[in-house]
């Protein structure tokens, strides 16, 4: 399999900025496995397809609010960081990305929030071309720390959303409804269309429902580079 048969136009006015009012409302495309036929329908008909005693896994993982903006000492230049995940939380370490990450070397500090002085930053390591480990400058204890990490922190949206800035809904509205264990940097994207009248619906019908938790980290965002996909490291 070659990487190029998969390349398509996707035309951009064509790729929602919002998601729709209502989670289960979006579309469903069903395909029939013993005669090829399609159906379109909306999402909250999946119900139709299930019966009793039948069982759905859900990935309760939790996005927090992984992208900042800081400014890079002495020039001001503005850098975007995507937290990745915690390293050490002695140390308040951070494996993270960073754009644009020809500036970022080792030694620079990051200044964070009004005036930048919420919060301090030092960059202690390289990891990837873009990667970087971020050593975190506050005093205080853990949870102040994740407190005022979080309150700099914007939603990840999805990588196609490009047309328009974080708002104050996405942080509800980009996240399933039954997240609990935090840890992701994107959401299980399935799961964003169930709502809890569906869950109930389904519950109705005799489904059962498990869940398990799976981080979504870098690899949702690492693109694939090589031709050749079986060379592509997951």
């Amino acid at each position: 399999m070659k990487l190029s048969q998969f390349k398509f136009n996707l035309p951009e006015e064509l790729i929602a900025q919002y998601p729709s009012k209502f989670r289960d409302e979006c579309r469903l495309m069903v395909l029939n496995r013993k005669t090829g036929e399609i159906e379109h329908r909306v999402f909250k008909d999946l119900k139709d397809y299930f019966s009793d005693k039948d069982f759905m896994i859900f990935n309760d993982t939790k996005v927090f609010p992984a992208r900042l903006y800081g400014n890079k000492e002495k020039t001001g230049a503005r850098i975007e960081v995507f937290l990745l995940r915690e390293l050490n939380h002695d140390q308040r370490l951070w494996d993270i990305l960073v754009d644009p990450a020809r500036k970022i070397r080792i030694g620079n500090k990051l200044y964070f929030g009004e005036d930048g002085n919420e919060l301090v930053a030092e960059v202690i390591d390289n990891t990837t071309s873009r990667g970087r480990t971020l050593r975190f400058l506050i005093d205080g204890d853990y949870d102040q720390f994740k407190k005022t990490l979080y309150s700099l922190g914007e939603t990840p949206l999805p990588m196609h959303i490009i047309k328009r800035p974080t708002e104050p809904e996405d942080a509800e509205r980009y996240q399933t409804i039954y997240a609990k264990n935090e840890g992701a940097v994107a959401a299980p994207t399935a799961g964003l269309h169930f709502s809890r009248e569906l869950f109930k619906r389904l519950e109705l019908v005799g489904v059962e429902f498990g869940f398990l938790t799976l981080h979504v980290g870098l690899g949702n965002f690492r693109s694939v580079d090589v031709e050749d996909l079986t060379k592509h490291k997951m």
